[in-house]
């Protein structure tokens, strides 16, 4: 079946299973009734363990599934009146990173999210995801903006990292991601980070520096691919699974280090599975944090992002 992972070979066979049966019972007039329920409860068991057992790389799986629900998905299902915003005003449009200003239940709130493609058309379009620097240049411009207004602003994370090309780095990429952490961490206004897929290095922590830093069940968070930090400490990238493991970049890995503030339900088998289910479960967390930050005031909210960031992992002197 399209769209479906290793891990869920069992599933897809067993499912192939009931269907075939399902179709013997309609051309031959056979009641195989008896069978078919045996059949699937035997499905919904396996559905069970094994996506209540799923293992770190599975999780990478899911996070780079090609129709995982993106930015704009989500954009389109949380927000009313979203109107994007485009350049950097220095070079160019990135499109790798989506800006703009909308509103939250009547709240008006800037949003801004990392954007790759579905299809090969789009992810050329998009670059994959990887942003330029002028990406993020143009979501500090709407940062600052927002900041103005006060308004809060919102961000979706969903990157393997920055662009890494020769150009990027001519154009000055380390000093924008840079330039977007410093300027977050004294941001005026509620700034609230959801990692919606994979979020990569500083391409993602650009986005990244929050008051409130949430992250989907089965997205992945870390300074590195596993295939990249396979090839640097063992020099094979096949052992991305061992690595994987040992880096601590599933959503339970990361709030035990504090790293995040919330795991988010996801919709079992990936968010791609329901996006409207999983969009209800991000807009329930975004009103409760919400709530919790705009009565806050601004050396409130700088105060308590700053003893947020003190607080991540643990230190032996």
């Amino acid at each position: 079946m399209v769209g479906e992972l290793e891990f869920e070979r069992p599933i897809v066979e067993l499912r192939q299973k009931i269907d075939e049966l399902i179709k013997i019972t309609d051309e031959a007039n056979v009641d195989l009734s008896v069978e078919i329920q045996k059949l699937e409860s035997r499905l919904q068991k396996l559905e069970e363990d094994i996506y209540k057992n799923l293992q770190p790389w599975d999780r990478v799986q899911i996070a780079r599934h090609p129709l995982r629900p993106t930015s704009l998905d989500y954009i389109s299902h949380l927000f009313d009146d979203f109107f994007e915003c485009h350049g950097d005003r220095c070079f160019s449009d990135d499109e790798a990173i989506v800006c703009g200003i909308a509103t939250y239940k009547g709240l008006p709130v800037t949003v801004i999210g990392h954007q790759r493609g579905k299809d090969t058309k789009e992810n050329i379009r998009r670059n994959f995801g990887m942003p330029h620097p002028e990406g993020y240049r143009k979501a500090l411009r709407l940062m600052k903006q927002a900041e103005k207004f006060k308004r809060p602003v919102i961000c979706f994370i969903d990157t393997k990292g920055a662009y890494p090309g020769k150009a990027a780095e001519e154009r000055g990429q380390s000093e924008a991601i840079a330039r977007n952490l410093f300027e977050m961490s004294g941001l005026k206004v509620p700034i609230i980070s959801i990692v919606i897929g994979e979020g990569g290095s500083g391409g993602a922590l650009a986005l990244g520096i929050a008051n409130k830093v949430f992250m989907l069940e089965n997205a992945t968070y870390s300074v590195i691919s596993p295939e990249g930090a396979a090839t640097i400490l063992w020099k094979d990238s096949t052992k991305s699974k061992v690595a994987a493991e040992s880096m601590k970049i599933t959503a339970s890995d990361l709030k035990e280090l504090k790293v995040i503030d919330r795991i988010i339900k996801e919709v079992k088998g990936g968010a791609h599975k329901n996006v409207q289910l999983q969009a209800d479960y991000i807009d329930e967390c975004l009103q409760e944090a919400l709530k919790e930050l705009m009565i806050q005031s601004s050396e409130e909210l700088i105060k308590n992002r700053y003893n947020k960031y003190q607080e991540i992992g643990q230190y032996a002197f």
